[in-house]
Formats: C-alpha cells, sequence, structure tokens
C-alpha cells in the first residue's frame, strides 16, 4: 500500500499546480486564414541573433501564415537579399552578410501584450532536419533599459534538430547564462516531437518557474530571493514563437539542405492566470521594447 501512495504522490507533483484553477486571459486559436492577427503580434525582421542564417521576413505567407487551423512558421532554402546591408561593415555582423541563403519567421507579442506570473502554453508540431532551432521563448519587456540576460529570459521550448525528440528548457538571467557557463535547464524524451501535436507550457509564480511537456513537469527554476541577478522575473516578458536555422546551437552540426522547406505547427497559444488572481495582475500592459541582443 505505501509502494502505492508514493506513487500516487510521484504523479501528482509531476502535474500542473494550477490544474482545475486556471482562467484564460489571452490567446490565439488561429482559426482566421491568411497572415497571422496583427492585433495579437509582430515580426522580428532581418539577421537577429546566434550567427543564424535565416533572415526573418516581415508579413510574408510564404514564411508565417494561417492555414487549416494552425500557424505554419515555415523555413525555406531560397537567397533573400538584406536590406541592412552595408558593404563597409565589418566582417561577420549582420550588416556584412548581402544575401541570406534561407528564410524564415520569428513573431513576437512585443508591443502588443505581456506578462507578469501565469501559465503559458503552446500546442505544436515541430520541424525536424539537421540545422533546424524551433523555440518558444520569452524576453523581459525592459531588454532596452536593462539589456540581456538582465532583463530575463524564459525558454519554454528549445529543440535542435539534430538531437531528434529531444526537448530543453532554459532560464538565463544576469547571474545564470550559457554565457558565462552557469545557465539552468533541463531536457526531457519526447521522441514524436516532429510527427505529433504536444503541450510546450511554463508555469510562472512568484517563487518558481515549472516547466511541462504535455502537463509532465521536467524542470523547476526557483527564486533564491537574491534580487534581480538571479531573479528577473517580477516583471513583464513578451513572448516569441520562431524557427531559425543554423546558428551558434543549431548549426553546430550543419545544416541538411535537403530536408527544406520545413514547417512549425503551432495549433494554438493560451495565457492563463490562476483563478486567485485577476488578469491584470498577470496581463501586463502592452508595452515596446528593443529587439534582444546575440544570446
Amino acid at each position: 500500500m505505501r509502494r502505492y501512495l508514493v506513487t500516487a504522490l510521484l504523479v501528482l507533483a509531476s502535474l500542473p499546480a494550477w490544474a482545475g484553477q486556471r482562467k484564460l486571459v489571452w490567446s490565439d486559436e488561429f482559426n482566421t486564414p491568411g497572415l497571422p492577427d496583427p492585433a495579437k503580434w509582430d515580426y522580428e525582421t532581418g539577421f537577429i541573433r546566434n550567427n543564424e542564417q535565416q533572415y526573418y521576413t516581415r508579413e510574408r505567407r510564404e514564411n508565417a501564415r494561417v492555414e487549416d487551423g494552425c500557424l505554419i512558421i515555415e523555413a525555406r532554402k531560397e537567397q533573400w537579399k538584406n536590406t541592412a546591408y552595408d558593404p563597409n561593415a565589418k566582417s561577420g555582423s549582420r550588416r556584412s552578410r548581402e544575401f541570406a541563403q534561407y528564410t524564415s519567421a520569428s513573431l513576437i507579442t512585443r508591443g502588443k501584450a505581456s506578462w507578469t506570473y501565469g501559465r503559458i502554453e503552446v500546442r505544436a508540431k515541430l520541424p525536424s532536419g539537421r540545422g533546424t532551432w524551433p523555440a518558444i521563448w520569452m524576453l523581459g519587456t525592459n531588454i532596452r533599459q536593462v539589456g540581456w540576460p538582465a532583463c530575463g529570459e524564459i525558454d519554454i521550448m528549445e529543440f535542435v534538430g539534430y538531437e531528434a525528440g529531444i526537448i530543453h528548457a532554459n532560464v538565463h538571467t544576469k547571474s545564470y547564462n550559457h554565457a558565462i557557463g552557469t545557465g539552468k535547464g533541463d531536457k526531457t524524451t519526447t521522441p514524436d516531437a516532429s510527427e505529433a501535436f504536444h503541450v510546450y507550457a511554463v508555469e510562472w509564480e512568484s517563487d518558481r518557474l515549472d516547466f511541462f511537456v504535455d502537463d509532465q513537469k521536467y524542470f523547476t527554476f526557483h527564486n533564491e530571493g537574491t534580487g534581480s541577478d538571479t531573479w528577473p522575473f517580477d516583471k513583464d516578458h513578451y513572448l516569441i514563437l520562431n524557427l531559425a536555422i543554423g546558428g551558434s546551437w543549431g548549426g553546430q552540426k550543419g545544416i541538411d539542405d535537403s530536408i527544406f522547406p520545413q514547417r512549425y505547427y503551432i495549433d494554438y497559444v493560451r495565457v492563463y492566470t490562476c483563478q486567485e488572481k485577476t488578469a491584470a495582475d498577470s496581463h501586463g500592459p502592452p508595452r515596446t521594447t528593443s529587439e534582444p541582443p546575440k544570446r
């Protein structure tokens, strides 16, 4: 009997703390075909970060569209002119590249919606193949004032195509980040992540961040109570959905050009507060920030 009780307690501990207590405050079900809803989504444009090889386009259906009840972010193998190209730019900079060989899209809620605390969940089917790097993540809206990583970064889901079936969650702060070798995170195995839809979620409270795949918790980051260098997560963050190609992590094993085009399917995005809280507590006013720096 004791063995069964321990097993039951372990199962309960892995379930979302907010089960049965959620209040939906923001969502996109992607039911209207065409371009993503401009009232909810903006775009990053150009070469953005991490020495990634894709050029992010704006309002281009080939790279981001709503179709058959899903948002589709599509990465394509094609040459694309870099409108910010400067022949006198320092070699290796974003402006030094005249053309990209890949296009994709990065959708953001910056300037549209942001939140402090809540459950953020995304049901998605991931692309596959060497060189792909899809993500669901958040950045602090104060990034313009304090920079990265002081603004805080919450990586709800990251996936690199050369590690099929491995899902990552990561957190970056001034004290804990990959740039200084102190990053915090974990991973879990989801073998059919590129063949089936799964729900990727974070439950964000004042004392911790819990990360889930299909309501199975696999990583927790605790608030140490030592200030904003370790816990910048008491301020609004905005959401990012993107499909990168190559880059410092996704490109570590190269890029397989035979896999394109690759599609990242998002069935829905939903943001909840706990019912004991009001929407105003967790759904802050829209704020505009600068684009995130190189991670």
